[in-house]
């Protein structure tokens, strides 16, 4: 059975937190095996409501995740435009942690990145996010967004499967 047939009978009795949850959760699962439209599908259904005051953290990570989507797409002037809309969106949420700000930072400047450079520049932000990561109130980031094994799919030219798999 489809998903929107199960969440629309709600048989289950799904409350708005386990939807968002669920949601976000498949959009990474895409994401993972690279299946970039149906992720953005997936987040987008987060990203395009607004829920006030409601699991702000889903929301955040969402978005970040979905400009990430949009950045491996190659959807350039969307991601241009996006990231300044998810800098204020953080910032309002008070979400705005070292991690988001390094992302910002990196995929602001993506537009002005050659292509013989990407590479040092995806290395570049590795190494900042590992030095994050070890402090001790920036670790939720990294629960909800393997960040790192993106990067390193992207500097070893393979897929995010693959790294988290010889990650196993």
């Amino acid at each position: 059975m489809p998903y929107s047939v199960i969440l629309n009978k709600n048989e289950y009795g799904w409350d708005l937190n386990r939807i968002l949850v669920f949601n976000y959760k498949i959009g990474c699962v895409y994401f993972g095996i690279g299946d970039l439209d149906k992720a953005i599908k997936y987040l987008n259904k987060i990203s395009n409501q607004n829920y006030p005051n409601f699991r702000e953290d889903i929301q955040s990570f969402a978005r970040m995740l979905n400009l990430i989507a949009n950045f491996d797409q190659g959807n350039e002037e969307l991601v241009s435009y996006q990231v300044k809309s998810l800098y204020r969106y953080l910032s309002n949420m008070k979400e705005l942690g070292d991690v988001q700000l390094e992302i910002i930072k990196f995929l602001r400047k993506t537009p002005k990145i050659t292509p013989k450079e990407i590479v040092s520049e995806f290395k570049q932000l590795k190494d900042k996010l590992i030095v994050i990561e070890h402090k001790p109130y920036e670790k939720r980031p990294f629960l909800y967004l393997d960040i790192i094994s993106w990067l390193e799919s992207k500097i070893q030219g393979c897929s995010i499967k693959e790294v988290i798999k010889a990650k196993m």
